[in-house]
């Protein structure tokens, strides 16, 4: 894991993926103001009737405005794994070509089916992130808890998006998968960095290409 991990932080910073990453922050700043803009007053009256069982204001004042910057953080979060599902096939072809230019390309991901699975992972991240939001708040385990939520959102994804490209026995892509959980958990790292985590999805799914690749 550590070569791998070596290996995928060359490629997260060459001039080919900055460009990319560069292009989907765009794509998921002006998608993240936009949504916000729409449902930002309903969402801001959930969160306050979500925290009206607090008994005092000053801390219930305190922790919806926190949660709604998480929220939105995490909406942008969201627009960032999502456009990089859907623009990164041809950027993961050319890494592929790079490092392992005997092996072929036996697939491509469906659009439809990548935005399924990027929406499903989304709506168990939001529905879990809802149920443990008092958690986020505590040192550590919130940090832990959040890590894991974060990681939800690229797990399947990047086992499909990647996976299709190369691996067309689904057998074959269920056993190379089975480190999928702590190759997502590493890219959600970067969530922990302001602009570095532009980079989250996009490292996850060079992780997961050089994990499934290297043996080939």
């Amino acid at each position: 894991m550590q070569r791998i991990v070596t290996k995928s932080l060359r490629d997260i910073f060459s001039p080919s993926v900055v460009t990319f990453v560069v292009k989907i922050a765009l794509l998921s700043l002006l998608s993240t103001f936009i949504l916000s803009w729409i449902a930002w007053d309903p969402l801001f009256g959930l969160i306050t009737l979500y925290a009206g069982w607090i008994p005092w204001e000053w801390l219930t004042a305190t922790i919806t405005s926190l949660a709604s910057l998480l929220i939105a953080y995490t909406l942008f979060i969201i627009m960032v794994s999502l456009f990089t599902a859907l623009m990164s096939e041809k950027l993961l072809i050319t890494l592929a070509k790079k490092h392992y230019p005997s092996i072929p390309v036996t697939g491509s991901a469906d659009i439809t089916t990548s935005v399924l699975i990027t929406l499903k992972s989304s709506a168990v991240f939001i529905g879990l992130f809802i149920l443990l939001l008092p958690l986020l708040f505590i040192p550590i385990l919130g940090q832990v808890v959040i890590l894991y939520l974060w990681s939800i959102l690229l797990k399947d994804p990047t086992v499909y998006d990647v996976g299709s490209l190369f691996i067309s026995d689904k057998e074959v892509l269920k056993a190379k998968s089975k480190k999928s959980t702590l190759i997502a958990m590493i890219g959600s790292l970067f969530n922990y960095l302001p602009l570095l985590n532009l980079f989250a999805p996009v490292f996850a799914q060079i992780l997961f290409l050089h994990h499934i690749l290297k043996d080939k």
